[in-house]
């Protein structure tokens, strides 16, 4: 079973991200699949706002929100939550559950993490019913785009690539998923495309703040100095080619995002 390094750890920096997102701005790719009544497995499920929404809108189906450090899968607990929601800790490649446990299966921004892709994907057809479906979801690091131009924050994705392949993870992750999911056996996934976008003084100012804290402190920091990779002068410079940006003028920063929906076969 591999053993995987997550490039982006759990500092506040991280969280602050991972408790923006919903169904609505991380998942709606998935919406018209759901029906009440599914049993749903959120795989990657952090601070469980999307798990939370997930239950919303299959209940009274349960759902379950895993992820693989126990400190957060207690913090999603211990959070308000549906009653039709939990939360257990859970290893990818080598889930707890029946096989034909589940109707969906979904991950957002997990495959990007892993070093064994398409065998976590098989692991979640296991445990997907026949006809179920599997959801996954990723950027893709080096399509992210910004307005205006900084060869600085050009260097950073570079800096920020070679961490990843180092952690033996793939950034690029959203172009590769489609192939992924065929390797994986599924047989014709539907691959659809959407965006994160931050173009307004409020957005622009969460996403480069969380960002430059991320350089400044996270365990991206840690593993860039660590791994020799960056200086503390450049990973500064980093950060405040984040800030800058989030001040600038007209300032943009696009998020490119593949999805892929891929059901089980009937028998």
């Amino acid at each position: 079973m591999p053993q995987d390094i997550y490039t982006h750890g759990h500092d506040d920096s991280v969280l602050r991200s991972h408790s923006w997102r919903t169904v609505e701005n991380s998942a709606a790719y998935l919406i018209p699949y759901l029906s009440q009544g599914d049993a749903l497995l959120d795989i990657g499920c952090g601070p469980g706002t999307i798990s939370n929404d997930f239950a919303r809108l299959v209940a009274p189906g349960k759902v379950v929100g895993a992820d693989i450090a126990p400190e957060i899968v207690q913090r999603a607990s211990d959070a308000p939550h549906p009653d039709n929601v939990t939360f257990e800790a859970a290893d990818v490649y080598e889930l707890q559950y029946p096989d034909d446990s589940f109707d969906v299966v979904h991950a957002h921004q997990v495959l990007q993490h892993l070093s064994d892709p398409v065998a976590a994907i098989k692991e979640m057809r296991r445990v997907l019913k026949p006809s179920g479906i599997v959801a996954v979801r990723d950027s893709d690091k080096a399509g992210f785009m910004w307005y205006p131009e900084d060869p600085r924050l050009v260097e950073w994705v570079s800096v920020y690539l070679d961490i990843t392949k180092r952690n033996g993870a793939q950034a690029k992750a959203g172009r590769y998923l489609y192939h992924w999911v065929r390797q994986a056996g599924f047989v014709d996934p539907i691959l659809t495309t959407s965006n994160w976008v931050f173009a307004d003084p409020e957005t622009r100012h969460w996403w480069g703040g969380l960002w430059a804290d991320r350089i400044d402190r996270s365990s991206i920091t840690e593993q860039a100095l660590s791994y020799g990779i960056a200086t503390r002068d450049q990973l500064d410079s980093y950060s405040q080619a984040y800030r800058d940006w989030a001040c600038a003028e007209d300032s943009v920063f696009v998020v490119p995002h593949f999805e892929v929906i891929a059901r089980k076969a009937s028998s």
